[in-house]
């Protein structure tokens, strides 16, 4: 098949938007890799200082000539998804003996758990902590004695993060490991019911924490189609994955296997042998359209729209909101997973999962099938599955057909012709929508607007009874610049209510909702931001509203609101209590949410 017209156009913009960073990038590249191996250049106190600790292998790295892979670990458990990674590194480091290479921890980087910090003072760290991740990475990788690199992270942040870090030292190989999502538990729309019985005091808190702690039961990614798996998605669609590796479930024989081949794989593709993978080639504009594909077909997370242009911009390429917004109008969209569905991944990777949906958007001529990847050239390796046959590991065929077309169907049967995000413009701004899990009759919200200026505000209002009618509810001064641009997730309960309630109910900020939220429609990354005088800081109790994802609009239908000088509020709150003082230099620097809010690119 053909590649699609828009897929090659909008991959041609890129690139040539991307023409100068780009080349400054590569030549960047090729210079660090005709270095050759770093540890050739350090003295001989450099390299005691380097395996000092490395026991039976301190031989294998004072010769030089074995790969040395470096390990970059987000382990905590703190993090459910994290928690299996503490076993990593032994699992690395045997594998690496067997493959003639050696292995060291090169450095942890910080990774904190959004779902504990949700509603809570740490969210307001939470985006800024990607580029601290980044950061740390660059530390670990900083000591020049690696020959590739091994990431071991999964969650919100911390993928994006690590990616922005594997770009950074480009001419590095790098793999990424997962964990896999943790055993399926209390179904995730039983779990949201609780959530809106406790809203509305149906319910007490001992329901609620019995119904959550059934929900989040156990090592690996929470099962819902948030954030987090999105990334393992992407990781996959973008070849930095070994094929198959996103959704097996931690601490079983196949994932072990996969670990240990992902270990053997890094050795391979150093610059020693013949089959040299440079993290810079891999992640070039094309894995990227690949990526931004794999978003839409699958409704994944609104956070990788920040996300995926930060992590872009570490490889010298710029892609804009105008690209997610036209690759959505001709990608389709293939699955059905919560909160875009009832199923979970577990049951999504059972019907098929990534390598039936990557060989449907192959044939349908939507996605690069020529892409540089971890595993070799060509994303058609992607389509296979993994197995254990006899204890050793292979790859065959994959699903040729989906086994559930509840979860999951073939591009020329979708669940709807169109991907699950729009780009919405405007008065108020330049914002975007997840519809996928938005009922078509709520595309388009008309009413007059509630103005707060943080969710415990809207949360007080909803308690006193005051939402009575159809209402576009404007939580603004939630940007980078205003207190780090936390998720409002906590607000979709409430929300869920008044539209349950029967009234029409949107949301307008200039935050982030999380990759959970859902059925209530919400124009989110709201740019310019209201810190910075953005239209959204003018708006008044009462204002006239439209939300419109079908015309991909979003205005205010009052006159003279140009002309209104914008609010300006007290964010001095913002700025100490749990670490917020430490990030007052990301706040100030960080880039507008369309480029993805960064402050270090």
């Amino acid at each position: 098949m053909d590649l699609n017209a828009t897929v090659a156009r909008v991959t041609e913009r890129i690139r040539e938007r991307s023409h100068d960073s780009r080349h400054a990038y590569l030549e960047q590249m090729q210079k660090a890799a005709e270095a050759g191996p770093a540890r050739a250049h350090l003295t001989c106190g450099n390299q005691a200082h380097a395996y000092a600790a490395m026991g039976e292998d301190k031989a294998a790295l004072a010769e030089g000539r074995a790969p040395n892979i470096g390990i970059v670990t987000a382990y905590n458990d703190m993090l459910s998804a994290h928690q299996p990674f503490e076993r990593y590194p032994d699992l690395i480091r045997r594998a690496a003996r067997e493959a003639g290479a050696t292995a060291q921890v090169a450095g942890g980087v910080p990774a904190m758990c959004d779902g504990v910090t949700q509603g809570q003072t740490g969210m307001e760290l939470s985006l800024f902590s990607r580029d601290v991740i980044a950061m740390a990475s660059a530390v670990a990788l900083s000591h020049n004695t690696f020959d590739s690199a091994l990431f071991l992270g999964v969650c919100d942040k911390i993928v994006p993060g690590l990616v922005m870090a594997a770009a950074s030292f480009s001419h590095l190989p790098a793999v990424f490991l997962p964990a896999g999502p943790m055993t399926s538990g209390l179904p995730n729309d039983e779990k949201a019911r609780v959530r809106q019985q406790f809203a509305t005091g149906e319910v007490g808190r001992d329901k609620l924490m019995e119904a959550e702690m059934a929900s989040y039961h156990g090592p690996g990614t929470c099962t819902f189609y948030g954030t987090a798996n999105t990334n393992q998605m992407l990781m996959e669609f973008m070849g930095l994955h070994l094929p198959g590796a996103s959704f097996v479930t931690p601490n079983t024989p196949l994932r072990e296997a996969l670990t240990v081949a992902g270990a053997k794989r890094a050795a391979e593709i150093t610059a020693l042998g013949n089959e040299y993978t440079p993290a810079g080639e891999v992640l070039d504009e094309r894995a990227f359209v690949n990526g931004m594909v794999g978003l839409m077909a699958t409704g994944g997370s609104t956070n990788l729209i920040l996300h995926l242009p930060a992590m872009a911009r570490a490889a010298g390429i710029r892609l804009g909101l105008e690209d997610f917004a036209d690759l959505s109008d001709v990608v389709p969209l293939l699955a059905k997973v919560y909160p875009n569905g009832l199923a979970d991944v577990n049951h999504f990777h059972a019907a098929g999962g990534l390598g039936f949906m990557i060989g449907e958007l192959l044939k349908a001529g939507l996605l690069h099938p020529d892409t540089r990847t971890v595993a070799g050239d060509g994303l058609e390796r992607y389509t296979r599955e993994p197995k254990l046959q006899n204890g050793e590991l292979v790859w065959v065929e994959g699903a040729g057909e989906t086994l559930n077309d509840k979860i999951l169907r073939p591009a020329a049967s979708p669940f709807q012709p169109t991907g699950g995000l729009k780009q919405l413009k405007g008065s108020l701004g330049h914002g975007v929508m997840k519809v996928s899990a938005v009922a078509p009759e709520r595309h388009v919200i008309e009413a007059r607007a509630r103005v707060f200026h943080d969710q415990e505000a809207v949360k007080t209002a909803f308690k006193a009874g005051e939402f009575t009618e159809d209402t576009v509810v404007v939580v603004r001064f939630q940007g980078p610049g205003a207190n780090g641009m936390p998720e409002l997730h906590s607000l979709t309960p409430t929300l869920a209510v008044l539209q349950d309630r029967g009234l029409k109910v949107a949301l307008v900020t200039d935050g982030r909702m999380s990759g959970a939220s859902g059925k209530v429609p919400a124009a989110i990354h709201v740019t310019p931001e209201a810190a910075s005088g953005g239209p959204i800081a003018r708006l008044r109790d009462g204002d006239l509203v439209r939300v419109d994802a079908v015309a991909g609009t979003l205005d205010v239908l009052e006159d003279g609101f140009a002309e209104r000088a914008p609010v300006q509020a007290d964010l001095s709150a913002n700025t100490h209590g749990l670490g917020r003082d430490l990030f007052e230099t990301f706040r100030r620097n960080a880039g507008p949410a369309t480029e993805g809010a960064c402050a270090v690119l």
